[in-house]
This record gives structure tokens, sequence and C-alpha cells, in this order.
């Protein structure tokens, strides 16, 4: 897994190496106000793509910090939740056949990191 790590990382720098060994070109971007930018297009391109990523990661922070106050806010639920899970299935599969029949309410885990979906 390490080797395959490195290997998509060396792939990914020699890929935007080339890029920017391809787009040496002068270009002029224009702002409101008259202000322009004169610079080379590869970095011009990188600060779009860079002010993307950051755009991107600012969306996902809040569902991130709701979904860590859960988990703190209730701790124990989230550790008992799947061991609840792995005593109905240890006993579903050594009781051999049954009818489906729904398991206690109190076995069920609470999926409330979907509620807002």
């Amino acid at each position: 897994m390490r080797a395959l790590n490195w290997l998509l990382r060396a792939f990914l720098f020699f890929a935007l190496f080339a890029f920017a060994l391809n787009n040496q070109q002068s270009v002029e971007v224009n702002w409101f106000f008259g202000f322009e930018w004169r610079t080379r297009m590869v970095f011009v391109v990188l600060a779009a793509f860079a002010a993307g990523c950051v755009v991107g990661m600012l969306a996902l922070l809040p569902g991130w910090w709701r979904g860590r106050s859960l988990l703190r806010s209730e701790p124990a639920a989230a550790a008992i939740a799947p061991a609840a899970n792995a005593v109905v299935a240890v006993t579903a599969a050594s009781s051999g056949p049954r009818p489906a029949a729904e398991p206690p309410e109190s076995l069920v885990p609470e999926s409330r990191l979907r509620e807002g979906l």
C-alpha cells in the first residue's frame, strides 16, 4: 500500500511538472477597477485550482463540525452501537434459520448524522 501511495505521488508530481513546462506563456488577468495581473499561465491555473480546493474544504467544514459535536456529545452511544450490531449478528448466525423478526429497539443504532439529508 505504501508503494502504491508513493507511485501515485510521483505520478502527480510529474504530471504537474509537465503541465508547468507546457504552460510557460505570459497571460494577463483583468480584475475589477482596472487592476491587472500579468504572470505565467501555469500560476493562474494553479491559483484557480488552489482557490477551488479552499472553497471546497470550507463547504465541507460545517458538516464535519456537526459530526464531531454529535460524537463528542454521545461518545458512549457511538461506542455501543457497533457492539450491539455484532451481538445481533452473532446471535442470528448461531441460532440457525428463523423467521425474520425486528431486533429490539434498544439494539437498533440511531443514525443521527444523516438527519439533515
